[in-house]
């Protein structure tokens, strides 16, 4: 597959995927295309097991393209564009395989959006979040900052689209990891070759469990958990997983 504003590279079952629309790695209505494309195909690749999702340069994403916005006039215009914004996020959030954002740079807008749809936050000294709808008349991104930020904290992002950058962001445990730019995609990629030595179908079980749980209440959140637990028990990769620890030898798992 050939994309115009992403780049994608897996070596040992860890995917690499690149924003890379120069200057700034604005979103527009090809890239939303291209991402849900490419988030679907490593979504269905048995040679992918973990995700990296990385800016070009020294931006991660400046936001949404303001010169591709929806035509008011046009009947549909909005809810295609809508759908399609939200297509861009989702393909994130719904892809079986851990995403680690690893945020170079700025992330603004709907840029912050996509990096907080990622599992796992490895942010860069020199970055930030940054959500701007207030500056330009917009709204969006509550419920997605929300998820990683006290609601005090969340609250003051988003009235006063102030910038968080990536020591911040680690000092309030939204980010795990904070290093210099020139580490932070080596570093993301070190968290998804350590997911992807792990038995994979229990990592997919524990990526639907963080979905599926969110907003149940903790018996019915753990019953779910416990019944996946019950349907990894006769895999293939749960057995050799079990023997491998007996033999104390390295296990060899193939995704089923």
């Amino acid at each position: 597959m050939s994309f115009s504003t992403l780049r994608l590279d897996v070596a040992d079952f860890v995917a690499t995927v690149t924003i890379d629309r120069a200057p700034v790695n604005a979103q527009n209505g090809a890239f939303r295309e291209e991402i849900v494309r490419i988030f679907d195909e490593l979504h269905d690749r048995d040679d992918v097991r973990a995700i990296v999702l990385t800016g070009a340069g020294k931006t991660f994403s400046a936001g949404a393209d303001l010169k591709d916005r929806p035509d008011r006039s046009a009947p549909g215009a909005f809810p295609r564009h809508n759908r399609l914004v939200r297509a861009g996020f989702d393909c994130v959030l719904e892809c079986e395989k851990p995403v680690i954002a690893a945020v170079n740079g700025a992330a603004i807008g709907a840029g912050c959006v996509l990096a907080l749809c990622c599992d796992i936050l490895v942010v860069a000294e020199e970055s930030f979040l940054s959500m701007t709808e207030v500056d330009v008349g917009l709204a969006g991104g509550v419920k997605h900052v929300r998820r990683h930020l006290g609601e005090s904290d969340a609250r003051l992002m988003i009235y006063t689209a102030r910038r968080i950058t990536g020591p911040e962001l680690y000092r309030m445990n939204a980010a795990s990891v904070c290093v210099p730019r020139e580490k932070v995609v080596e570093a993301a990629q070190g968290i998804a070759a350590e997911i992807a030595q792990k038995v994979p179908l229990a990592v997919r079980a524990a990526k639907r469990s963080f979905q599926v749980t969110e907003d149940l209440p903790l018996h019915e959140g753990y019953r779910y958990e416990q019944s996946q637990t019950v349907a990894l028990a006769s895999t293939e990769d749960t057995q050799e997983a079990l023997r491998a620890f007996a033999e104390k030898r390295k296990p060899v798992f193939k995704g089923r």
